[in-house]
């Protein structure tokens, strides 16, 4: 029933997964506030700017004489000291766009703020590498949807928020009726096109999925939480061999204009726990070392609260990168400038695309420049 351009697709199941490299992104959505997850303590002008909801001292995980970890993080301290997570202070672009949609659109098709694309950076490096299909792999949002980041002009990525509930879904009979309208010769080509061709393609992905991701049991304990349990889920495709290149997750809630401080702590306790689980299962299977995690957000809040004990959107922000190969560890660049402000927001020191030249030039082996508008320079954290 598989045409022969999806042949190539099938035999994935075939491949060697013996340090098949992993990308997990995780998308804070709202827009996290950096400044309270990696705390300038160090800074008068933090506690200046942020007299209510600023991270007291005797809380603060320290991890230099300038900035530390969110107490609501402190399942991550661990994971700082073995050396398997790098923060990226102050990553934004020129321009920046406050607008959740826009600012979001941007960080998810790499475009700079005057730029309108429809296509993802991951759909983008998907079609640059498969233009042919020689290489085995894919890219899967553990979700029910498809974010615009893993959406390419001709491959995309597929959503799998369950991969045995995907497959018995491929098997009701919509599916094998499009399989037979097809072998009747009741569809054209016209009205067949990309409808069949994404049907046929998630029931073959569907059935490599299921059947290779049931033959792994996870048996690290995860927090009870959907961030959890989709950290599970990507570990269980890991460890079980899938050869899957790409794993998105994404993780809201982190729109704090009032009450920040809950709303944030409640939210930072379900990631840093989440994420700790994820890595510590990674190290324990031998798998951390082929895999790189990077958490962003659309952009940080401005520097001094609102008078809702909240605070509003802003600029540039942090990225944090964890695997069990990083070059360099620890905080990668100096400390948010709270003395040099753009209009009371933070000045970006480094583009986003130049973290995402990093993991397309070093860890998915595609030049940055195929898949960028434009080539950049990248970073030295791989």
């Amino acid at each position: 029933m598989i045409p022969a351009f999806l042949k190539p697709f099938e035999a994935m199941a075939a491949g060697d997964s013996n340090g098949y490299k992993n990308l997990v992104i995780i998308q804070l959505s709202g827009g996290n506030d950096g400044l309270n997850t990696i705390v300038p303590f160090g800074n008068d002008i933090y506690y200046q700017k942020r007299n209510t909801i600023a991270i007291s001292q005797a809380d603060i995980i320290k991890l230099n004489e300038m900035q530390g970890l969110n107490p609501s993080l402190s399942a991550l301290k661990e994971i700082y000291d073995q050396g398997w997570m790098s923060i990226i202070n102050s990553v934004g672009y020129p321009n920046p766009d406050r607008s959740h949609f826009r600012s979001m659109d941007i960080w998810q098709t790499a475009s700079a703020s005057d730029q309108f694309l429809t296509t993802g950076w991951i759909g983008r490096y998907l079609d640059s590498n498969c233009q042919d299909c020689k290489h085995p792999y894919t890219a899967i949002e553990v979700d029910d949807t498809l974010s615009l980041a893993m959406k390419g002009a001709k491959m995309k990525g597929i959503a799998v928020r369950d991969a045995n509930k995907l497959y018995q879904t491929t098997r009701e009979p919509f599916f094998k009726d499009l399989v037979h309208d097809h072998d009747n010769g009741n569809l054209s080509e016209d009205n067949l096109g990309y409808l069949y061709k994404t049907m046929i393609e998630t029931y073959s992905s569907a059935d490599y999925i299921q059947n290779t991701s049931k033959t792994y049991s996870v048996s690290a304990e995860y927090p009870n939480t959907e961030l959890g349990n989709q950290l599970k889920t990507v570990s269980k495709f890991i460890n079980s061999g899938l050869q899957t290149r790409v794993y998105y997750i994404s993780l809201s809630g982190f729109d704090t204009h009032v009450r920040q401080q809950e709303q944030q702590a409640r939210q930072l306790k379900i990631y840093g726990d989440a994420v700790a689980a994820f890595v510590k299962d990674l190290k324990q299977t031998g798998k951390l070392d082929d895999t790189l995690v990077m958490t962003f957000s659309e952009f940080g809040r401005r520097v001094e609260q609102n008078a809702s004990n909240g605070t509003d959107h802003g600029t540039a922000n942090n990225i944090l990168i964890y695997g069990g190969k990083l070059k360099k560890a620890g905080i990668y660049n100096s400390a948010p400038d709270l003395s040099q402000l753009d209009n009371g927001d933070l000045k970006y020191q480094i583009d986003f695309r130049d973290v995402y030249a990093t993991l397309l030039d070093k860890w998915l082996n595609v030049s940055n420049s195929m898949v960028l508008t434009k080539s950049f320079a990248g970073l030295s954290f791989i």
